[in-house]
Order: structure tokens, then sequence, then C-alpha cells
């Protein structure tokens, strides 16, 4: 099972914006089919993008309502600031989106909980809010068919090609990093869930998904600080989890009691803190390790044994 199918149609909810504009390109000439951009001040304009297959002129819409009817979509990618954030988020799931990726930085945790059940209630898969996306991959045989892969969000492009690794993250830039250190395997699925208190997508849950893809073969697990997210994963992957996963766990010298980095990162006493959640994944069979680099070679192990 995957989170979307290759050259599914994508639009862009805030595309007119900075941010918006600026990854609405990346994305497309990473191949992503991005459909049409939503503004509701812009309907029934277009912008002009370059794209892995030539120039395209991409329709903005008023509503999502009207840019899904008119599409198609399957996904709907969130640039917009927090203010506005929930009325796009509950605009999109009305709209009956599959698949939404909330970027959005900073949106308040009501917001965040209003929306994360109303996707559940509807039966819509959200990924956020701050996170930086979703990013898939297809193989080069694929591509010569035309088969691209969907990058939703703010994962930078070239950073590795398809391979037999899932990852599943909180943090932005360690992704990045992770995903570097493996480049020489490749991946299939990269997901960021989040970093916030609440979330629309768990990183178990992001972890039963790719359990369930026969063409991921080992998983990479990022945690951090804060809550007891990876200690209730562990029990679930210990006797459920079918392929091997690696953890890394940020987090190790934060000070009791100071937030870190996302909203959710803090430590309370001893609960939350790295090792803690180190020990944790460990008793239930997962390897941690203490450094990105040490845990990329974890995995190169692993996968020198599958």
């Amino acid at each position: 099972m995957t989170f979307i199918e290759p050259n599914a149609p994508v639009i862009v909810q805030g595309m007119t914006g900075h941010q918006g504009m600026t990854h609405t390109a990346r994305m497309l000439m990473a191949g992503t089919n991005v459909v049409a951009g939503v503004n509701p001040r812009k309907g029934g304009q277009s912008l002009q993008f370059d794209s892995i297959t030539g120039i395209r002129d991409v329709s903005i819409y008023a509503t999502c309502a009207q840019a899904r009817e008119a599409t198609g979509a399957q996904a709907s990618v969130i640039f917009v600031p927090p203010r506005f954030a929930k009325s796009a988020i509950v605009e999109a799931i009305e709209a009956e989106i599959p698949l939404i990726v909330v970027i959005t930085e900073g949106i308040p945790v009501a917001d965040s909980a209003y929306c994360v059940a109303l996707a559940h209630q509807r039966g819509v898969r959200l990924i956020g809010p701050n996170c930086p996306g979703l990013s898939t991959y297809t193989s080069d045989a694929d591509k010569a068919r035309g088969l691209y892969g969907v990058n939703l969000g703010i994962i930078p492009d070239g950073i590795v090609s398809y391979g037999p690794l899932g990852l599943v993250s909180k943090s932005g830039t360690l992704t990045y990093q992770l995903m570097a250190e493996l480049s020489d395997y490749g991946f299939k699925t990269a997901i960021g869930v989040g970093g916030d208190p609440i979330v629309g997508t768990t990183q178990q849950e992001a972890l039963e998904l790719l359990n369930e893809d026969s063409s991921i073969k080992a998983c990479v697990l990022i945690g951090e600080i804060g809550g007891n997210a990876e200690q209730e994963l562990a029990l679930w992957a210990k006797d459920q989890m079918s392929k091997p996963v690696v953890a890394y766990i940020a987090g190790y010298t934060a000070p009791e009691g100071k937030q870190m980095g996302h909203a959710g990162a803090i430590v309370s006493g001893s609960k939350g803190t790295a090792q803690e959640k180190k020990d944790a994944l460990e008793r239930c069979g997962i390897r941690v390790g203490r450094t990105p680099s040490e845990t990329a070679h974890i995995m190169r192990t692993i996968m020198e044994n599958i």
C-alpha cells in the first residue's frame, strides 16, 4: 500500500505566495504532477512554471472543490499562513481530497486538533502540520515509461534516487541528512510527520503503511525528545513490524523543561528524554544510533544481510 500513486494530480493551496510559488516550481521539476493552485482572490488566473516535461500553465481556482472537480486532484499541499491554515485544511477536507499535506508551522493547537479530528471523521489522510512533507520515488525504468514519483512539500530534490528504504521522521533537516547518508541505497518513500503535539498521521501510522509496501525492505525512524510516541510505537513494532527498523532520536543533550525546536519537543522530568526513548526502542528490538552517521551505518549492516 502506498500514500499516493505515481503521476497523481496535485493541487497547491497558497501557490501564489512566495513559499508556494518557490516549492511549486521545485515540485514540478521533481516530476510531481501539479495541476492547479487555489486562491480565493485569484480564481481564473494561471501561472507558468518550468516542469520536468516542459513549460506548464497551472490554473488557479477560487476553491478546492472547483480545483478537485476540474482536475481530479488526489492530494493538496498547503502553504498558507497559520491564521488561514484551519480554513484551508477544512476546505480541502470538505472537497474530499484524499491526501492533504500541511507544511505550515505555528498553527494553534486547537485548530490542529479540530482539523485532525475532522480528517479522521471524513476518512482523509492528513500529514502535518509543521512538517517537510512526503516524497515518493520511482525507478529509472518507470521514469522511462513516464511514471514519476510525487514530491509534496519541501523535501529537497536530488538527495536520493529510488531504492528499497522507507523513512518516517519528526524532523525536517534530519530527514534530509539521513536520506543523504543512505543515498547509496535509495528510498521508495520518505515522510515527515511533523513536530507539533498533534499531527494528522503519527509515526506509527506512517510505519504501518510502509510495512505494507512490498517494495520497501527496511525503514529508518527519526524521533525526538518529548511525548511518548516512540515508546508506544516500539511496543507496536515488536509484534507487528515485519521489516527491520533503525532509529535515531534527536535531543540527547536537551535540558529538562526547555522546548527544543518543535512545539512537541520538550522533556518533563525523566519522561520524553532521548535516552528513555532509545531504551524503549532497543528493548523491543529496534537498533538506535547515537548520531545520524551511526544510524546509517547500522542500516547498511542490516541491508547487507537482507
